[in-house]
């Protein structure tokens, strides 16, 4: 085998039978006539040409990977070969099936030890995920068993298999493989003496399956939130700033996140320079930064294929100071949202204006809000955006206390609940003596999930170490909350009672959706 030239993995064709015969009657010497006929391979190939592969060196056929499409809960996990094959006929083959099931792999023994089943079995994946499926599942054979079957169960075999006590030439491979036990079947195969008739029924979850739609334009179920809790920290320039952002968005990404979210104010560390001006004066200095954070911020969304709510900052507006942020799309657009509450001391130290702006957002993750901080506390605000559809609302936050902080926190548990929706928060951390008004900060970022079976029982999905700069990555299922609207324990949308009460907007000015 030191002269192999060649190795290439490609889908089989009935020419190819002859070859693959000779491979598997070599593979399964010890088991006679065991190997498949040419009308059955001619069957797979007819019905399922793609999950029929076959890997060749320098030209022949030393082994394969067969595989079928099912309509896995026709079936569950107590089954036999016969009966997932449709007594051999692979009449269970379903086009509208949500498994790819494994019915064969092997490789000619003279070349075993190349890793050409990892190759295999690495397709399989890779097909898996192209024909956007659940899980690849198959029952493994046990073919060390038989000889200590006289000494231990099959769970027994197989716990010590996994804890590598022992090695099985099949169930060790499949292990290491990424795949994961379920359960012994028993009278699985009948035939198969080396494995008693046992099999391990093993599973492998395709992480980036989504539900089928029946939209032209189908979103993603399961969405991936990344929150920065962000360190209050000195800047010498603002590209050491940049260069703090690009590093989370970096980070955050690389964990395949839909979102990003900044805290409010995130970017007050560069008032630090003019702090010798008065506290209005150095926060509209501030704002002239705005324009060209946006700008980064903008060309990251797209460069790292990640949404981004910018958390927020000051913009100068008509002569007037605004509280504003941005979701910039990884398409490359963006959109603007705004304040629309400002605290006494915001107005006080700062003289920030209040906007009278309020809208949900489109991204390819579905439909989005952003209240910011002091927003969330006030129910109206949400309300209006449930009514519109929103499924997860964003709330970027600066607090210093913990007083300040739970107000926010408990509000945005609040909102979860009563409005069906996903809730998550980012702050900032630490402390900046150089920055009027901008002393210390306190934060616990989170992740707010109504309160259901189907949820933490206490509406916690995740949340961050308390005053420490991190992030925090965390998936939240959209189908989970058309689930609950319609059949939860309590429907807080549906059960309004409209014809006591309304929530109406004030000569609309409040802008919807557009």
């Amino acid at each position: 085998m030191s002269d192999i030239k060649n190795v290439e993995l490609r889908h089989l064709s009935i020419n190819d039978y002859e070859e693959l015969k000779s491979a598997m009657m070599k593979a399964y010497e010890k088991w006679p006539e065991s190997y498949w006929r040419e009308h059955e391979i001619r069957t797979l190939l007819n019905i399922f040409p793609m999950g029929q592969i076959g890997v060749l060196v320098d030209g022949v056929i030393v082994g394969c990977a067969l595989s079928i499409q099912v309509k896995y809960g026709m079936f569950g996990d107590e089954h036999t070969y016969k009966d997932i094959t449709g007594n051999y006929t692979f009449s269970t083959h379903s086009s509208k099936g949500d498994v790819l099931y494994g019915i064969d792999m092997f490789i000619d023994p003279e070349y075993r030890g190349l890793r050409l089943g990892r190759r295999l079995y690495d397709a399989r994946k890779e097909l898996c995920e192209q024909l956007n499926l659940k899980a690849i599942v198959f029952g493994g054979r046990m073919p060390g068993y038989h000889k200590l079957a006289s000494e231990m169960t099959p769970k027994e075999y197989l716990q010590k298999v996994k804890n590598k006590e022992l090695y099985d030439p099949t169930l060790t491979f499949q292990l290491s493989n990424e795949f994961h036990v379920k359960k012994v079947l028993t009278e699985y195969l009948p035939g198969d003496k080396e494995s008693r008739e046992f099999a391990v029924l093993m599973q492998w979850d395709n992480i980036y399956y989504t539900k089928q739609s029946k939209d032209l334009k189908q979103q993603k179920s399961v969405i991936r939130l990344g929150l920065v809790q962000w360190q209050m920290r000195h800047y010498a320039t603002s590209e050491d700033m940049y260069e703090q952002i690009e590093y989370f968005v970096d980070a955050v990404s690389a964990y395949k996140s839909d979102f990003i979210l900044f805290p409010e104010f995130f970017n007050a560390p560069l008032m630090a320079k003019y702090n010798h001006l008065s506290e209005p004066d150095a926060i509209r200095k501030l704002a002239e930064y705005t324009e060209d954070i946006r700008d980064r911020f903008m060309q990251l969304a797209i460069s790292y294929n990640v949404n981004i709510i910018t958390g927020s900052m000051p913009l100068v507006r008509d002569d007037k100071l605004f509280n504003v942020g941005y979701l910039c799309r990884r398409n490359g657009t963006y959109d603007v949202y705004e304040k629309i509450h400002v605290t006494p001391d915001e107005k006080k130290a700062w003289g920030l204006s209040g906007s009278d702006m309020l809208k949900v957002y489109e991204t390819d993750c579905g439909k989005i809000g952003v209240l910011i901080c002091y927003d969330v506390e006030f129910p109206e605000l949400a309300r209006i955006l449930a009514d519109q559809g929103m499924k997860i609302l964003f709330v970027p936050f600066l607090t210093d206390t913990q007083n300040g902080y739970s107000r926010v926190r408990y509000c945005a548990r609040a909102r979860a609940i009563e409005n069906e929706c996903f809730v998550a928060m980012a702050g900032s951390v630490g402390n900046l003596p150089k920055v009027h008004n901008m002393n210390i900060q306190y934060a616990q970022s989170a992740v707010f999930t109504p309160c259901d079976f189907a949820f933490p029982t206490n509406g916690v999905k995740t949340e961050a170490t308390p005053n420490t700069e991190m992030i925090l990555v965390s998936d939240v299922d959209l189908d989970l909350l058309s689930e609950l609207h319609t059949y939860g324990s309590v429907r807080n949308l549906k059960d309004r009672r409209t014809d006591v009460f309304d929530l109406k907007l004030v000569n609309g000015k409040i802008r919807p959706l557009e």
